[in-house]
């Protein structure tokens, strides 16, 4: 370990440290603010290093903002994967910051946002200012003018457009912002995209549906790379949602995910890709939104969905010290907790998918959404296809009869799972849709039945509320509250939707499956015991058990997810 200068603060020290290597480990997670020149950069900039005297470091670039800096035009460091410590964290600044991230503050305002915390608008920006430099006004600039910068170098909207597309409540407000932060007019920044860039953001008529099945409709259409911070084991993360595909709602196939859903101006379709290197992977997002206002929250979410902010060399250096899970480190390094664009179709999924195999969940959820699910575009495709009804033996529903969780990356080919991509159509039903009409096609025990239209009852009523910007305590407490969840369907969600990263759901059969197989205590208690030493990335090492589990999984072999009972 090296020693810091006598004096100097040994924090100042190990980031000055990591800038002067130009270690892209860090990018994201603090920025360097250099006062001799007015500029702040990303750790990894190529750019000569400044002296320590010259040098400041900020968590968000809106601190840096607040400090006077711009942005260096040579390394752009707000193209980067996000910091993790928004999903690490539980406390105040980092909740405010998923929510800010979503695009609360623009659709609500800060007292919406101190309002979704339980907090008053002065305490949430003392805190915000003391522990991230800046309040949540400067906070939502900074994540409006990222937005920005992505339109102008992405699409060929209007300029006007991007504006209020990015939450500018003006035009004149707009252009300040992006001279301040950038340097440089919208017009220079979109002058100044890379050569290779294919825009391609421009209204779309209603039609049908795409050759790969991706629909049409009315929207604008936009392309994106998403930079994901390395290793990233994209692979393993598609497999995982793709295994849980729905007909009607999503497709998969080995490197493709795509779906519907719902965003706070109007519903969506998207597509993920893989794409970049081992060394700085990316996933490629082709989406249609309604309202480019919903760019901002489509990013955050598909984030989430596929964790590509996640700090994977320390959480891989931790786990790899010990000695049953190391192999299966080395083996898949870059191990991802899959994430939610929707709360409330997690939590759905969560009670469907209890007690049985990933082959009935996807039958029972599919027959629900075909049911009960709105067109994603009325009017365009056809809605009515034999592709999207979730009956036994159709193409859509049947295929490998694995337990929930059950996540390998070494299968066969996810296209057995999908023989024939059915078109993209349906969202996945609301809280209401299943609280009024549900028990016309939910199947099972009375009491399964009672309780998953309770939890949309809540939910429709306001008891239930579900957000990126809960703690973790307050969302598992405010589930298991309810008839029907117990803890293991409770810290699913939480695992899901929050990004928990410390959840091991040690009743979960097949996690203790695959603990046994690689070693380790297949005794909830005892491995409760033995992964106290995975902390704080106890999730992910949950991820590794749940592989070895599907690795001995064959296509009759199904384990029950959870045991939580429907009849406390």
């Amino acid at each position: 370990m090296t020693i810091p200068p006598a004096g100097l603060d040994p924090v100042f020290f190990e980031r000055y440290r990591a800038m002067s290597s130009r270690d892209s480990r860090f990018d994201g997670q603090f920025i360097t603010g250099v006062h001799s020149t007015g500029i702040y950069c990303r750790p990894s900039c190529p750019a000569a290093t400044p002296k320590p005297a010259n040098v400041s470091f900020y968590l968000t670039s809106a601190a840096a903002h607040e400090a006077g800096l711009r942005a260096c035009k040579r390394c752009l460091p707000d193209a980067v994967p996000g910091s993790p410590d928004w999903d690490i964290r539980d406390d105040l600044a980092a909740r405010a910051m998923r929510l800010i991230s979503d695009g609360t503050v623009e659709r609500e305002g800060v007292p919406g946002l101190a309002r979704r915390l339980g907090y008053s608008e002065r305490h949430l920006t003392r805190v915000l200012v003391t522990e991230l430099g800046a309040g949540p006004l400067a906070l939502a600039r900074a994540h409006r003018a990222q937005t920005a910068r992505v339109l102008l170098a992405s699409t060929d909207v209007p300029i006007t457009e991007v504006a209020f597309a990015a939450g500018f409540g003006s035009v004149r407000q707009f252009n300040d912002t992006i001279a301040v932060v950038y340097e440089r007019t919208p017009t220079e920044l979109r002058r100044a995209r890379p050569a290779r860039a294919q825009p391609r953001a421009q209204p779309l008529g209603v039609g049908g549906v795409g050759e790969a099945g991706f629909g049409v409709g009315d929207g604008t259409g936009i392309d994106l790379l998403l930079p994901a911070r390395a290793p990233f084991d994209g692979v393993g993360v598609l497999r995982f949602l793709a295994a849980r595909g729905l007909a009607g709602v999503e497709q998969a196939t080995d490197a493709r995910y795509a779906r519907t859903l719902r965003l706070p101006h109007g519903p969506a379709t998207m597509e993920l890709t893989l794409s970049g290197t081992a060394a700085a992977p990316a996933v490629a997002c082709r989406a249609r939104l309604a309202s480019l206002a919903d760019l901002a929250p489509l990013v955050s979410r598909v984030r989430r969905l596929l964790d590509l902010d996640a700090d994977s060399r320390a959480i891989d250096l931790t786990l790899g010290r010990d000695p049953q899970l190391a192999a299966g480190i080395a083996a898949t390094p870059g191990m991802r907790v899959p994430g939610s664009v929707d709360p409330e179709e997690t939590l759905f999924r969560a009670l469907i998918g209890q007690q049985v195999s990933v082959a009935s969940a996807r039958t029972a959820l599919t027959r629900l959404a075909a049911a009960l699910g709105d067109d994603v575009y009325p009017g365009a495709g056809d809605s009515d296809s034999s592709a999207t009804t979730g009956t036994s033996g159709t193409s859509a529903t049947t295929g490998t009869s694995q337990s929930l969780f059950i996540h390998d990356s070494t299968a066969a080919p996810l296209t057995r799972l999908f023989p024939t991509a059915a078109p993209l159509t349906r969202l996945f039903p609301t809280a209401q849709r299943i609280a009024t009409e549900g028990r016309g096609v939910l199947r099972g025990p009375a009491a399964r039945i009672d309780a998953i239209i309770g939890v949309a009852e809540a939910l429709c009523s306001g008891d239930l509320v579900l957000s990126y910007g809960q703690t973790r305590e307050d969302l598992e407490s405010r589930l298991t509250a309810l008839a029907g969840i117990g803890p293991w369907t409770a810290g699913y969600v939480a695992l899901r939707v929050l990004g928990s990263p410390d959840i091991l759901l040690t009743s979960d059969l097949a996690l203790l499956q695959g603990a046994g197989r690689l070693g380790l205590p297949a005794e909830a208690r005892q491995l409760a015991r033995h992964g106290a030493a995975w902390a704080p990335w106890r999730s992910y090492a949950g991820m590794h058990l749940w592989r070895a589990a599907g690795a001995a999984a064959t296509p009759r072999t199904a384990t029950p997810p959870g045991p939580d009972s429907l009849n406390r």
